[in-house]
């Protein structure tokens, strides 16, 4: 058990709010420029990109591209935990912000198959791969500058308001990728009009960046640096004594992980492909997320109440109980209840796991190796659960089109997420024994 039960130095209540909205609008920002990415791979890439394949094999492979962006993010979570641990959480944070906003702001100005060729495929993963490597390195640090401001009694909602980064990171490019279909004829959408999400990317980088550089260092790492106790080698520290708590919380973070993915992003591409109409399933999905951005902040503090396990495991638990009968609106077409479905598993199974993993996972760890640790747990598990997305579309085809595979896919990562937090140490400092 770390020593995160400690009180950080005194933090007033106005900079503890400032700070947590500061973390949230800049991990919206940047969760913005990941996810915008999914939404256009559903929308638009498997046509201007993938153009050879069939509509559902197009995007299935542009969704691949998506995944692809996972396993850049181990790289630089581990980068930036050195980062973090070593020069402290702000200077990561504002390095990340400008990474993935470039690279969205560079697909906005992309030329497509029709132009270039092959080559236009291969940029895109490139891109997607500089996604992944700066998203790696913002969301432990993001987590604990927030987490380390926090009163120990209180870290489990403040951390949820990190949480909230990215989901309000899906909904924004969704919501704008909607406005624009209903709005401009398909060919004018196709011919630029998609263009317009990415390109806007600029505009909120340089708030985000705004934001971030009025952040003030985290207090626990300011004190840690004051008496020049940083960990020379913060991996190798980890990988030597908190072996238990990484596989463990690689197996925590597996089903949340592919939740999200596989509910938010794949099943829509699934769903139209059954003849789904897209509107149906782009409400739906905005409806889900948008309650879920309430969800998250009272399941952190239902983590401060009850603790981060047990509202973890009820997050977990709905998860598996939910997959097949979600992905079975879909198949059998029950277009009219598939909203009522993604509320179940997104605002309740989702949010219940991740709206305390932000204090729960940064607990596992004492200071000088926190960012570190965090960030390999939340990324190699991320990276493990993302497999599903590449995966898909072989177990989707492996099963003539039916879910059924890929459900069970799911309830596998789900189990073992509930058997990994079972054997997880309750860290609600409140609840130790």
């Amino acid at each position: 058990m770390s020593e995160f039960g400690e009180r950080p130095a005194p933090v007033t209540p106005a900079m503890l709010r400032r700070v947590a909205f500061a973390s949230c609008i800049g991990s919206t920002v940047e969760w913005y420029d990941f996810f915008i990415y999914a939404t256009a791979s559903a929308l638009v890439f498997n046509k201007l990109f993938f153009p050879s394949f069939d509509p559902l094999v197009g995007s299935l492979v542009a969704l691949g591209t998506y995944a692809a962006g996972f396993f850049a993010r181990p790289v630089g979570g581990l980068l930036f935990g050195y980062i973090g641990d070593r020069y402290g959480r702000k200077n990561a944070l504002v390095t990340t912000l400008l990474i993935v906003g470039i690279a969205t702001f560079v697909i906005g100005l992309m030329p497509t198959y029709e132009t270039i060729g092959i080559a236009a495929p291969l940029l895109l993963l490139f891109i997607r791969l500089l996604h992944g490597f700066g998203i790696g390195g913002e969301q432990g640090n993001a987590i604990l500058i927030t987490c380390e401001h926090a009163p120990p009694e209180r870290r489990g909602f403040f951390g949820a308001w990190v949480q909230i980064g990215a989901p309000a990171g899906f909904v924004l490019p969704l919501g704008l990728f909607a406005i624009l279909t209903a709005l401009l004829p398909d060919d004018q959408f196709m011919a630029w009009g998609w263009r317009i999400p990415f390109l806007a990317s600029l505009l909120l980088v340089g708030i985000g960046l705004y934001i971030r550089l009025q952040l003030s260092e985290s207090p626990m790492f300011a004190a840690l640096r004051r008496k020049e106790q940083q960990s020379r080698s913060p991996l190798g520290t980890l990988l030597k004594t908190h072996r238990r708590q990484l596989l463990l919380g690689c197996g925590a973070k597996l089903a949340e992980s592919t939740v999200f993915t596989t509910f938010a992003v794949l099943i829509v591409a699934y769903a139209t492909s059954r003849g789904v109409p897209r509107p149906v399933m782009t409400e739906a999905t905005l409806i889900a997320i948008l309650i879920e951005l309430l969800a998250l902040p009272l399941c952190g503090a239902l983590a401060d109440r009850l603790g981060r396990r047990p509202v973890y495991l009820v997050g977990a638990v709905v998860c598996l109980v939910l997959a097949a009968p979600v992905f079975g609106l879909a198949y059998y077409r029950h277009d009219e209840l598939i909203w009522i479905g993604l509320i179940g598993i997104l605002s309740i199974g989702h949010a219940a796991m991740y709206g305390p993993q932000a204090a729960f996972f940064a607990e596992l760890f004492p200071t000088e190796v926190r960012a570190s640790g965090i960030s390999f747990v939340q990324q190699i598990g991320a990276l493990l659960g993302s497999v599903g997305g590449l995966a898909a579309g072989w177990l989707l085809q492996l099963d003539q089109g039916r879910p059924w595979l890929l459900v069970g896919y799911v309830a596998v990562l789900s189990l073992i997420t509930i058997l990994s937090v079972v054997r997880l140490p309750e860290t609600a400092p409140n609840l130790q024994a």
